[in-house]
């Protein structure tokens, strides 16, 4: 189970401490923050051209608010030509973030504590509000239903930097603790999405089902009909985050959808209904996985007995108390392979996460047998 754990958190997330004092639930707060979310922002983007980054950009720009972007400028530059972009490098060159003020920071692009902490110390006398998306890997075991209060992993050297999928989690788990030293807990939000998914997405872990799905024919299918999974699409994510930094809404949150609102069962019915080919699924057992060793190719998918039991059983109820709404699955994955039919050829040639055909073929076979 180690293997599927380090394939697991290398795989599926890439993408502080206890839930801070004084957490917003923000439905009850509404009222009272809704004047301050009509004010226009300046907002300063950490990132912004990656994955999530542009559905964020866009939705604050939908409401009104200024955005200036903070990035080496080597990727996607022609997204947002019209925007400031301080170029620079989380790394060691923050001179072009000096002396400028802003009203809040979305860091989601933080993934070693000594740049998340130099950002939020040179940024922390010029801000009203931090916001940084880390992730649910950052718990130190899934072995239990999550919540905000779980604990959370650790790495017993903390000067290390190499993000790798064992050391994933506990140096985001340090950069929410290095944000919150600079900023204090009231100043901080922090967001932990499950697997993000949606049109952009670079990983193909979601995509792979609904894509495979177009293919046709004999498919496997892990698990069981029964079986939960947890998402959260990029846009609802996003959405979420421009509610927070105009409600200042200070906290960590746990984006997810609902546990045990959405199954395999649903996700096969959703591909299915979206999909003109004929598919015929055939389910694969947790011990025909496990014998035959293919946990790690099937993304947003894991057992349900061992160290990865509650993978898709984290509460969402905080976030959704204070806001979070999730759209229905089969909308994302709609607009999944209505982007994904537009992608060149070079990029939908292989996929980049899930079984490789000639496996899947071996497999059928087996279980046919």
């Amino acid at each position: 189970m180690k293997n599927n754990r380090r394939e697991f958190l290398k795989a599926s997330l890439l993408g502080g401490a206890a839930a801070a004092t004084g957490v917003m639930a923000a439905a009850a707060e509404a009222d009272e923050t809704a004047a301050g979310s009509k004010a226009p922002l300046h907002l300063l983007v950490l990132g912004g051209t990656g994955f999530i980054g542009p559905h964020m950009v866009r939705e604050a720009l939908r409401r009104g608010h200024t955005v200036t972007l903070f990035n080496r400028g080597r990727t996607n530059n022609e997204l947002f030509p019209d925007l400031e972009t301080i170029k620079g490098d989380r790394a060691g060159d923050l001179d072009g973030l000096r002396g400028r003020s802003f009203d809040a920071v979305i860091d989601n692009s933080g993934y070693v504590p000594r740049h998340v902490e130099s950002s939020a110390k040179l940024l922390a006398d010029n801000v009203n509000h931090y916001l940084f998306i880390s992730t649910i890997s950052v718990y130190a075991s899934f072995a239990e239903p999550m919540d905000e209060s779980s604990p959370l992993g650790t790495i017993e050297d903390e000067t290390v930097e190499e993000v790798t999928g064992e050391t994933y989690g506990p140096l985001k788990a340090l950069c929410e603790k290095r944000a919150a030293a600079a900023m204090g807990d009231d100043r901080l939000t922090v967001l932990r999405p499950t697997y993000i998914c949606g049109p952009g997405d670079h990983t193909d872990r979601f995509s792979y089902w609904p894509v495979r799905a177009q293919a046709g024919g004999d498919m496997l299918w892990p698990g069981s009909h029964e079986h939960t999974t947890q998402i959260i699409d990029v846009r609802d994510l996003a959405n979420f985050t421009i509610d927070s930094v105009e409600r200042r809404s200070a906290g960590v949150f746990n984006t997810v959808t609902p546990r045990g609102s959405y199954t395999f069962g649903n996700f096969l019915d959703d591909c299915t209904a979206l999909s003109a080919a004929d598919v015929n699924p055939l389910w694969m057992d947790e011990a025909f996985i496990e014998e035959h060793d293919v946990a790690a190719s099937l993304p947003v998918w894991h057992p349900l007995s061992g160290s990865f039991a509650n993978v898709s059983n984290v509460s969402g109820e905080r976030a959704h108390a204070a806001g979070l709404r999730n759209r229905p699955v089969r909308e994302t994955i709609r607009d999944l392979l209505t982007w994904w039919d537009c992608q060149p050829e070079d990029r939908t040639a292989t996929l980049r996460a899930g079984l490789d055909p000639e496996r899947e073929a071996e497999l059928l076979e087996l279980l046919k047998s």
